[in-house]
């Protein structure tokens, strides 16, 4: 299927690993020129290389986490058709445990970092008439998860910017929508899982198996999802083909959410 954002730029944050890399990849392959950021120079050098295969790709250094990471990319790509606002961080903690620094800091990295950037790219979208910001939410926004409230918190945070500047786009070719991914295979997840079953020693399969059974009961799939299958549904979300997908949290979590929020 035609996409038909031949042409189009995008900056996708997060984006050398993981869902942020699926997402420019396939951005990538449908003729976008594609903006990745990350931290770490030799990180980013590795995934423009594999990305330069699909597609025109450009690396910048740099981390909208911070307002001076932010204004970085913003001097280096000052004007996108597409914003996917990715970059996030988690970790299981007890709510007990999580300190005050634990929740300024994911609060900057999962929701500062998105806004900022949605902050300068969305009057320039309203301008021009057209554009496409999307937020990568989880199906913890609607689930929250008691062993990681501080990273529930910040993807309700989430939803709630998207929508209100949805509300901003009346009668413009300009979207903004939430994804809600439900737990992704990637860099890390494996680590995660077994911090958080009680068979740390058991095969990977069977930590996987266990996760699903115990923490994730209501998944429908019962199983990692592949960074690809979000890719795929972000990419459609970014094209005129969802034209009228507008204010939306798009579910791609495998059934986690039982009823619609």
């Amino acid at each position: 299927m035609d996409l038909k954002l031949n042409g189009r730029t995008a900056l996708v944050t997060g984006s050398t690993a993981g869902i942020g890399f699926a997402i420019a990849r396939r951005l990538a392959e449908e003729g976008v020129e594609v903006v990745i950021t990350g931290r770490n120079q030799a990180k980013l050098d590795d995934a423009a290389a594999q990305l330069a295969q699909s597609g025109r790709v450009r690396p910048i250094l740099a981390d909208p986490a911070t307002a001076q990471g932010a204004a970085t990319l913003i001097e280096a790509a000052p004007d996108v058709d597409i914003l996917v606002n990715n970059l996030g961080i988690y970790e299981a903690k007890p709510f007990t445990e999580i300190s005050d620094e634990d929740w300024h800091h994911f609060f900057e990295v999962n929701v500062v970092s998105g806004a900022r950037l949605a902050r300068h790219y969305f009057p320039r979208m309203i301008a021009k008439n057209w554009g496409r910001i999307i937020f990568i939410a989880s199906e913890s926004a609607l689930v929250i998860p008691g062993e990681m409230i501080h990273y529930g918190m910040t993807k309700t945070a989430q939803l709630a910017i998207a929508r209100g500047l949805a509300e901003q786009t009346r009668g413009t070719g300009v979207t903004v929508n939430s994804v809600l991914p439900g737990p992704t295979r990637s860099e890390g997840i494996v680590d995660f899982i077994q911090s958080v079953v009680e068979n740390k020693d058991a095969p990977e399969a069977e930590r996987e198996a266990e996760f699903f059974r115990t923490l994730r009961p209501l998944s429908l799939v019962r199983r990692l999802i592949e960074a690809d299958e979000i890719g795929s549904m972000v990419a459609y979300l970014a094209s005129p083909l969802a034209a009228v997908t507008n204010g939306a949290a798009i579910r791609a979590e495998g059934g986690i959410v039982p009823t619609i929020a």
